[in-house]
């Protein structure tokens, strides 16, 4: 989660805007790249904030072992801008999400006023588009304490934002390191490409209507060569089911979309 402490507004019009609205205030770069501030409740219903670039770049920080960079996102068939390796995993997790259309890194800043009456700003990582119209502001933190105090009333100000507009802010935990890799190695495949030549991603989809390991489906239909690339693009877009708690492997049991794997211990498919 990144903060920009006390906010900067864009002018003295912007700093009455905030002063006389007593509410949230919204900044971000329209589609020729010029800042805009309005009111948190008129943007929130107007500005395509999945269209967007970051309002701001994303921190580089020296010593780290991954920087900021961008996800190709099946979901919108554009590139999103993450800034950690923590974003990137969330982003896997969105992007599968069927109720998810689109995807942002950083295109809103959000101005307030705390208790003493200082301006304040906070710019979550990530935003997600429901396909009922609805959003998801997130914040991504590496571990549980990350960003210290002032992320957590950061995080307070922007959850009542987004309540006030029927959107959802979450700080979302890390996922489990077996879980992520997973996610990271079905990623690889998620490109269209993999779905291979015509006729394949039916007869892989029809081999594992009855649940088997994954390497028996897949010499069902052919050579694994050609044929585990479209098994892993169809686990990555859920036309396939495994659980996913456990590493993957040869004999991992696949079955249909929407199977209920008995062996699983949670809902990751």
């Amino acid at each position: 989660m990144t903060s920009t402490g006390a906010a900067r507004p864009q002018s003295r019009a912007g700093q009455a805007a905030v002063d006389q609205a007593g509410g949230f205030e919204a900044v971000f770069l329209d589609p020729v790249g010029q800042s805009v501030q309005q009111r948190w409740a008129d943007a929130a219903l107007t500005v395509a904030f999945e269209d967007l670039a970051p309002v701001s770049a994303f921190p580089v920080v020296p010593g780290r072992r991954w920087g900021p960079g961008l996800w190709w996102s099946p979901t919108t068939g554009r590139h999103v801008a993450a800034g950690s390796n923590a974003m990137r995993v969330q982003l896997m997790v969105l992007d599968r999400d069927p109720g998810v259309t689109g995807l942002a890194g950083r295109p809103v800043r959000l101005l307030w006023r705390d208790a003493r009456g200082q301006v304040r700003s906070w710019v979550p990582q990530l935003f997600a588009r429901r396909a009922d119209g609805t959003a998801l502001l997130a914040d991504c933190p590496g571990h549980a304490g990350a960003g210290g105090e002032r992320a957590v009333k950061a995080a307070e100000a922007v959850a009542q934002a987004c309540a006030d507009v029927g959107w959802t802010y979450r700080r979302i935990p890390p996922l489990d390191d077996v879980l992520a890799a997973n996610l990271k190695w079905l990623a690889g495949y998620r490109h269209p490409r993999n779905a291979g030549r015509p006729g394949l991603m039916t007869a892989v989809v029809e081999a594992f209507m009855r649940p088997r390991p994954l390497i028996e489906g897949t010499k069902a239909v052919g050579d694994p060569v050609e044929v585990l690339p479209c098994v892993f693009h169809a686990l990555w877009h859920g036309q396939l089911t495994a659980g996913l708690e456990t590493p993957l492997h040869e004999r991992v049991p696949v079955g249909p979309r929407g199977w209920s794997n008995p062996g699983k211990k949670g809902g990751a498919g």
